[in-house]
């Protein structure tokens, strides 16, 4: 298959592991990098032996057909918008943007000129979560009833080189890690009908411990200790905390329950894990995870999938309105703990495809 041209705006942390994974997609031909700091791109394409460009050219190239964009969360939408003015189709880190306004706007805008968005997170193809899904598919929880989704840690500023922006507006536990969870749970359940809330701030200040910037106090201008409960369309109630302020925990990341069965399901920043089953009266098993992408870190499977889909002329997975419904939910549990009521999400969007119905011997294609 003829492969798609890809522009990477945005250098920073999250890129090697990018660079790393779309090694092993042959489709993906990254043609140039760019970054509002020239010398980071130099950097990063003298490691991966890619062509650095200046920022403007990148949305210039003939040769460019997605623009990856892995900017910083508050940059998400304005560099989306970049992209599809140039007729680039634009894939983008997680979240889609901060605001939900912001992430239709891009959203309408794409869709007005024929184009595409897609959004990280792309873990939910990893083949644990594919293998879950097959699971409940298959009926082996009975009826989804409810569930559980926990992140809780001490905070990024304790190994982040730089953490400020986790703590600015665009960033805490909820925008930063629920993206993983929400998007896995609407894989595994379909979309959100609508969320309850609570949302704190215990710490006005963080003291960085990472040592490239050790001792320094930042301000800390957005929640950092996030609760909700989610009702999907489907009637299932999943309790949700994303936390900053947790020295520890005991909780898994992902429980679900049914009438027939409890499901396991492992951590969603990861494409593999162990999955755990109980049949109602029965023993805990460990399941066998049956699907490819289960045993390392495929993150850029979403943007191989893209280009797939645009080459095959078909739907794509981790597309704009699953990012767009993830965020809507997001930003939602933050406005029903500041009004004291549930929500009702407005977006509603389709399961994605199970990964299996485009696979090729075994292996996406």
């Amino acid at each position: 298959m003829e492969k798609v041209g890809i522009g990477i705006v945005g250098l920073g942390n999250i890129s090697g592991a990018y660079l790393k994974a779309a090694r092993g997609f042959p489709i993906l031909d990254i043609r140039a990098v760019a970054d509002l700091n020239p010398e980071a791109a130099a950097a990063r394409a003298a490691e991966y032996g890619l062509k650095a460009v200046p920022l403007e050219a990148i949305f210039t190239d003939p040769a460019i057909d997605i623009i990856l964009n892995l900017t910083i969360p508050r940059a998400h939408v304005e560099v989306g918008l970049r992209a599809i003015a140039a007729g680039k189709h634009v894939y983008s880190e997680k979240p889609l943007g901060i605001e939900f306004a912001q992430g239709q706007q891009l959203v309408v805008a794409a869709r007005a000129k024929g184009l595409r968005v897609g959004s990280a997170p792309d873990t939910f193809l990893g083949g644990a979560h594919q293998t879950a899904r097959q699971l409940i598919d298959q009926g082996a929880i009975g009826k989804p009833v409810g569930g559980t989704a926990y992140f809780m840690c001490p905070g990024h500023e304790r190994w982040h080189p730089n953490p400020a922006f986790y703590y600015d507006v665009g960033g805490g536990p909820m925008l930063d890690m629920g993206p993983y969870y929400i998007t896995d749970l609407v894989n595994l359940l379909g979309p959100v009908a609508r969320v309850a809330g609570l949302a704190t701030t215990p710490q006005p200040t963080r003291t960085i411990t990472a040592k490239e910037r050790l001792g320094e106090v930042i301000p800390v201008h957005v929640p950092t200790h996030v609760s909700g409960l989610l009702q999907f369309r489907n009637g299932a109630a999943v309790q949700i905390t994303m936390s900053f302020d947790v020295a520890g925990h005991k909780h898994v990341p992902l429980e679900l329950y049914g009438t027939e069965g409890t499901l396991i399901v492992p951590d969603p920043n990861y494409f593999g894990g162990q999955i755990e089953s109980l049949k109602k009266g029965g023993e805990w098993v460990n399941e066998v995870t049956d699907m490819p992408y289960a045993d390392g870190n495929y993150r850029s499977i979403g943007l191989a999938d893209m280009a797939h889909a645009i080459r095959a002329n078909r739907p794509h997975r981790a597309n704009g309105d699953l990012a767009l419904h993830v965020l809507e939910v997001m930003e939602a549990i933050g406005r029903a703990s500041d009004a004291g009521r549930t929500i009702d999400i407005t977006t509603t969007v389709e399961r994605p495809a199970p990964l299996s119905d485009s696979l090729v011997d075994g292996r996406l294609g």
